[in-house]
């Protein structure tokens, strides 16, 4: 005769609840975050007298130039001189690049399309659309972001 565990039912019952709080946490949790990220861009906006619009996909930015028709696409190879910030204003880089659009992070992928060639943008990224949780170099990760850029070239 086998013996029945009265208890597994009992066990597979509170894992399973123990799973769908601890999913509801990591959202709520995410959740969070994004509206902190919110916050430190609008503050860095307000702060730098920033007059943004935002974007769907969380990228806030301000064009101080147009520039002319030659408008990126995500297959344009661009040339830009930038400088890029953490909210608590500390530069973490600056130069002039050359790069593929499609290689550089999302949310420039967002953003430079949006000018042509001589543009000028002031441009907030959330971290979901820079570098994440794993962060690069001097940005640690989950870090909105900060960019001035200049588009000098279009290819």
């Amino acid at each position: 005769m086998r013996s029945k565990n009265l208890f597994t039912p009992f066990f597979r019952n509170i894992a399973l609840a123990s799973l769908f709080i601890i999913s509801l946490l990591v959202q709520i949790s995410c959740s969070k975050s994004s509206a902190s990220e919110k916050e430190q861009m609008t503050s860095f906006a307000a702060k730098n007298n920033i007059t943004y619009v935002s974007d769907p996909s969380g990228v806030l930015y301000q064009i101080i130039t147009a520039g002319n028709s030659n408008k990126p696409r995500l297959t344009s190879t661009i040339t830009v001189t930038y400088t890029g910030k953490l909210m608590n204003d500390k530069t973490f880089d600056s130069g002039t690049i050359t790069y593929p659009l499609n290689n550089l992070i999302p949310g420039w992928q967002v953003a430079l399309p949006l000018i042509g060639e001589g543009g000028q943008i002031k441009i907030l990224i959330p971290s979901t659309l820079g570098y994440g949780s794993r962060g690069s170099g001097e940005i640690p990760g989950n870090a909105p972001l900060y960019f001035d850029v200049s588009l000098s070239k279009v290819k």
